[in-house]
Parts: C-alpha cells; sequence; structure tokens
C-alpha cells in the first residue's frame, strides 16, 4: 500500500519529459492544426486582410484568444476522461453523442468536398496539372495514408511535415512581399477599421479555426495515441494550446504575405484566384508555385483531418464499425471525390451550409463537455476537479459561440428563402 503513490510518479516522469518530442503528440497538435489550415483558410485569410488590411490583426489576435480558452476546455475535459466526444454527450444526455455526430459528420463530408477540389487547384498552380486528375491523385494518397496500416503509424510525422513546409513557404513569401509590420503590430491592439467588419471577421475566422470536426481531431487523435488520463493533463495542455499557436502563426504569416502586396496597392480581389495573384504578385512565377504547393498541402492534410475526425465520431457506436474503419475512411474520401467530380467544383450552397453548421456544432459540443466538466467530474472525469477558472473562462467563450451559432442559423434560414 505505502509503494503505490511513487509506482505513479515514477510512470508519470518518463512521460511527460518526452512530451514536447513525441511523435504521437504532435502529430494530434498538427493533425487539429492542419485541419484548420485548409482552402476555407487562406481564402478567409485572403478576403479579409484585403478588406481590413492591417487592422484585421486585430481579429486574429482576439480569435486566437478564444480559440484557446475553446480548446483547452475541449481538449481537457475529453482528453482527461479519456473518451472521445460523442461518447462523453451521450452520457450526459442520452442520443446528444448521435446528433452530434451526424452534425461533424455531414459537415466534415462537405467540406471535404472543398478540401478535394483544393488539392486539385494546389497542384495546377505548382505543376499546371489538369484539376480534377490532380484531385483523383490526392485523394489517393490521402486514402493511403490513412487506410494502409504501416503508413499510418507514419500519419503524425507526415502532418508534423506537411504543417512545417507550410509554414516556412508562407514565411518566405511574407519576407519578400515587404509587409507594413509595425502598422500591423500598432493596429492589433488599436485597429482603424469599423467595428462590426472586425467583429464578423472574429467570429468568422473563430469558426474556422474551432469550429466543427477541427478542434476534436487533436483530441481524438491524442486519446488514440493513449495519451489521455488525468496523469497527461501537463501533456494535454500544451498540447492544445500549442496547436491553436501553430495555427494562428500561419494565418499571422499569410496575413503579413499577402498585407505586403495589398499595401503596394493590388486590388488582388479583383483577379479570378486572389490568393495565388497576391502570391504572384509578392514572388512572381516562384510565389505562384509557392502557393501552389502551400494549396496542395493544405488542403491534403484538412482532407486527411476531416475523414479521420469524421470517422472518429461513428466508430464507437460498434465493434463492426471499428474493425472496418480503413472501409469507412476510404468510403467517405470517395464520396467527396465523386461530390466534386460529378459537380466540377465544391456545390456553393452545400459548402455555406456547412460552414454555417461549424457555428452550430461548436456550442452544442462545448456546452456539453463544460456540462461533463461542471457536474459529472465525480463520474466521468474520474473524481478530477476541474479548475474553477478554466471553466469560467470555458462559459465566457461558449456565451460567443452562441451568439456565432444565431448568425450561423439565420445563414442557413436564408439558404432556403
Amino acid at each position: 500500500m505505502g509503494e503505490a503513490p511513487p509506482a505513479p510518479e515514477q510512470k508519470v516522469r518518463p512521460r511527460l519529459g518526452r512530451i514536447t518530442l513525441s511523435s504521437g503528440l504532435l502529430g494530434a497538435m498538427f493533425l487539429m492544426a492542419t485541419s484548420a489550415i485548409g482552402p476555407g483558410f487562406i481564402t478567409q485569410t485572403t478576403t479579409f486582410t484585403a478588406q481590413l488590411g492591417a487592422a484585421f490583426a486585430f481579429a486574429i489576435l482576439v480569435s486566437i484568444l478564444v480559440d484557446i480558452a475553446v480548446q483547452l476546455n475541449i481538449w481537457r475535459v475529453i482528453g482527461v476522461a479519456n473518451m472521445r466526444a460523442q461518447d462523453l454527450a451521450n452520457k450526459v444526455l442520452p442520443g446528444a453523442g448521435y446528433l452530434l455526430a451526424v452534425l461533424i459528420v455531414f459537415g466534415g463530408l462537405i467540406f471535404n468536398v472543398g478540401n478535394i477540389a483544393g488539392t486539385g487547384l494546389g497542384l495546377d498552380a505548382m505543376i499546371g496539372l489538369d484539376p480534377r486528375i490532380g484531385a483523383v491523385l490526392s485523394a489517393l494518397v490521402a486514402i493511403v495514408i490513412l487506410a494502409v496500416k504501416r503508413l499510418g503509424v507514419a500519419l503524425d510525422r507526415i502532418l508534423v511535415f506537411l504543417g512545417v513546409i507550410m509554414i516556412a513557404l508562407t514565411a518566405y513569401v511574407a519576407f519578400v512581399s515587404s509587409p507594413p509590420v509595425g502598422e500591423a503590430l500598432r493596429q492589433s491592439v488599436l485597429p482603424e477599421a469599423a467595428t462590426n467588419d472586425l467583429f464578423l471577421a472574429t467570429i468568422t475566422i473563430i469558426g474556422g479555426t474551432v469550429g466543427g470536426y477541427i478542434t476534436y481531431a487533436g483530441a481524438h487523435r491524442l486519446i488514440e495515441n493513449g495519451m489521455g488520463g488525468r496523469e497527461n493533463i501537463a501533456a494535454i495542455t500544451q498540447t492544445s494550446v500549442t496547436g491553436i499557436i501553430v495555427t494562428g502563426i500561419m494565418r499571422v504569416l499569410l496575413f503579413l504575405a499577402i498585407l505586403g502586396v495589398v499595401a503596394g496597392g493590388v486590388a488582388i480581389m479583383d483577379a479570378p484566384n486572389p490568393p495565388a495573384e497576391a502570391f504572384y504578385q509578392a514572388a512572381g512565377e516562384v510565389g505562384m508555385r509557392l502557393f501552389g504547393m502551400i494549396m496542395w498541402a493544405a488542403a491534403v492534410s484538412s482532407v486527411i483531418g476531416a475523414s479521420y475526425t469524421s470517422i472518429s465520431f461513428v466508430t464507437t457506436f460498434s465493434p463492426w464499425l471499428e474493425r472496418h474503419k480503413g472501409k469507412l475512411v476510404t468510403g467517405f474520401i470517395g464520396i467527396s471525390l465523386a461530390i466534386y467530380l460529378v459537380s466540377g467544383q465544391a456545390p456553393g450552397t452545400l459548402l455555406v451550409m456547412a460552414g454555417a453548421l461549424n457555428g452550430v456544432i461548436l456550442p452544442v459540443g462545448l456546452g456539453l463537455l463544460l456540462w461533463v466538466a461542471a457536474r459529472h467530474s465525480k463520474t466521468l472525469l474520474n473524481g478530477y476537479r476541474y479548475p474553477r477558472w478554466l471553466l469560467v473562462v470555458g462559459v465566457a467563450a461558449w456565451g460567443l459561440t452562441i451568439y456565432m451559432a444565431g448568425r450561423s442559423l439565420s445563414g442557413i434560414a436564408s439558404l432556403w428563402q
């Protein structure tokens, strides 16, 4: 009996000692980050930078703080409970987990159409390959990575590699575009743009960073890699915050790259492909090729993130689903590809609806997990005393997500008018 306390302590220290370098931990972090950094991320950042200029820095800063509050809570609850979000939801409100899974899978499927379209556009810009052929090849790459067991083991390293490549290439373009960094820093705290425009930009990019399936991607990967439980709270906290910071770094670099072009007087929004035009204006033909590489890496990693996370929301409902996880992933990507090939593009109405659903999913999932933290810590969190300050921060962020949900629902309603 007296030797019981030292045993857990000895077990924890080696694990925490390799937290920052663990492949599984980095993989969970980059799965979330690269899921967020997709074609929509690039398009949103380009559009708001062109509209708001240096003032968009303020929206980025505020969104990062809110994203951290949301992700800290979601990852902490899922990680400590060592249980996926849909199973926790079903335990506190029977049927809620199934509803959450349906929303996640639908949103993930439609966004995957956009992601696959983005892989085709990326290869077209990079090597001039027909977008449809590029989409088919990219979908096959994603299927192989996710479905082949041996390559699945290397998934974490692949995601880290893709994330680092995107950040490094974007940093280069940000450097050569010579953005007004001082002005961006000043307006990150003293913005010179209309309040409504800044608020709209802020809630939009919050939804694009932690909305829908995105914030659950890394959390589910974390527990799949065996890093859940109370003994890994430090790892869970560190990884959840770092994932948001990685995403924020990419957004800042992309913002600066485009700001340098916009500040020079180039009207990129008049071009057929504004992000590609910005990179071309910044670095010429090389910039166009770099844009293709960034777009492809962002899109294919988002295909992986959307597919993995969406399927992770249904496999716990049945042993049969768990056994056929590889086939489900293949089918998920295959259906997304088929929709893209039949339509020739990501269906606009469905993408808008899926984007609006992201805003609805976030408060539903966050609210259920905060309820677990507040009322079910003894049973579902194994007696873990949830920090009151973290719960207060989470509830404040939840209030903002409810407002976002209201705007999203009005957007969905307008689609049917």
